[in-house]
């Protein structure tokens, strides 16, 4: 039997199909390239995402099935708890976009997690998504008590598409609070998914759902097509109360 390796990336910036990509470890595509803007747009655009910790080469992956949250077709959406909603109706905080990308993308690669030495944010990760941010591809929503980030996220808008990347809680429920403040715009403006890569208790229990890999290839195909430019959120996406997302 031949054992099933990933392909090596050439200086072109496109990828395989995702058919080649490996059961096990589940997903992995692809090995090599860089994590130039060209490279990484077409990578979002076909569904890949980068995902390799220091002292690995760049890997590439697609796992199968992919976790989403779905803002369309009757989709649940972000579900927030009855109780966290009762607290929120007496929330100071404030969501807004694209104030505070670095320091979103610090405190995602800095803050503990259970079970993870490290980060895989690594220094050419963070460089590589800052630049994304400077075009107006990476977007970060960040939550704010007064002056005080106390949560947020960070991810790749490619059409109508949002692929989340990391999130942070400098303060407890932060990062549901970025979450479900994202889905909430997101619906409004009529983008139908968030991409959650791969699944975890944590994403379950907010409503994130598993989709097959080509089905969410398909949806992909569609959404990373509409026009919606690049360029900062932050005049569009506003100053959202917390409160509002206990509605």
């Amino acid at each position: 039997m031949t054992m099933r390796m990933p392909v090596v990336l050439d200086a072109s910036p496109s990828f395989p199909p995702a058919e080649r990509a490996l059961d096990e470890p589940n997903g992995l595509l692809a090995v090599g390239g860089d994590l130039s803007v060209p490279r990484l747009l077409a990578a979002y655009r076909a569904g890949v995402f980068p995902w390799y910790s220091n002292g690995q080469p760049l890997l590439w992956w697609t796992p199968d099935p992919r976790m989403v949250f779905v803002l369309d077709e009757g989709g649940d959406g972000v579900r927030l708890s009855s109780r966290f909603r009762r607290g929120l109706r007496r929330s100071p905080w404030i969501v807004r976009a694209d104030t505070a990308f670095e320091a979103v993308i610090d405190a995602c690669a800095h803050i503990p997690r259970d079970g993870q030495r490290g980060t895989w944010i690594t220094p050419a990760m963070r460089r590589a998504y800052v630049g994304m941010h400077t075009l107006g591809h990476a977007h970060s929503i960040e939550v704010f008590d007064g002056e005080r980030l106390v949560g947020g996220l960070y991810g790749v808008a490619v059409g109508a598409m949002f692929f989340a990347e990391s999130m942070f809680s400098g303060a407890s429920g932060g990062s549901k609070v970025a979450l479900a403040a994202l889905a909430h715009r997101l619906h409004a403006w009529g983008w139908p998914l968030i991409d959650a890569q791969v699944e975890n208790d944590h994403l379950v229990s907010l409503g994130a759902v598993a989709l097959p890999r080509a089905e969410f290839l398909a949806r992909v195909a569609r959404q990373v097509d509409a026009p919606e430019p690049a360029g900062a959120w932050t005049a569009r996406f506003g100053d959202l109360p917390a409160s509002e997302l206990a509605r």
